[in-house]
């Protein structure tokens, strides 16, 4: 479970998880204090992390040489989509099979599946 709790402080928002203490906040365009990323950057982190483990999970168990792996993740509204455009950069001895194949691994991670197969959000106020 994660935690969201904002006071009468512009966006600052306190986020808790797992004993984890983050804080959410918009620019400082946006009225915020830019204290922290906007909700939407932690969701592409989210992605950008997933992937990042998922492969670094992958390659350690094939015991492929990876010495380092990057991910970028950036969002664009398009119409009335959200396209979420992920860079993967590889570091290490890869045949190119090994990269095909890791660029299947990063399309499974489960950040990737949740965000591409259907959601439901079920809301209660309490």
């Amino acid at each position: 479970m994660v935690t969201a709790i904002i006071g009468k402080d512009a966006f600052r928002t306190e986020l808790t998880t797992s004993g984890h203490h983050l804080i959410a906040d918009e620019p400082d365009e946006m009225g915020g204090k830019n204290l922290g990323p906007a909700p939407g950057h932690f969701l592409m982190m989210s992605l950008a992390s997933c992937t990042a483990i998922t492969l670094r999970m992958y390659a350690d168990r094939k015991k492929w040489l990876v010495e380092k792996i990057r991910v970028e993740v950036s969002s664009e509204k398009v119409n009335d989509t959200t396209v979420f455009t992920r860079h993967i950069y590889l570091e290490g001895a890869l045949e190119a099979d090994q990269k095909t194949r890791l660029l299947q691994i990063a399309n499974g991670c489960p950040v990737h599946k949740m965000l591409t197969n259907p959601i439901e959000i079920i809301t209660q106020l309490l």
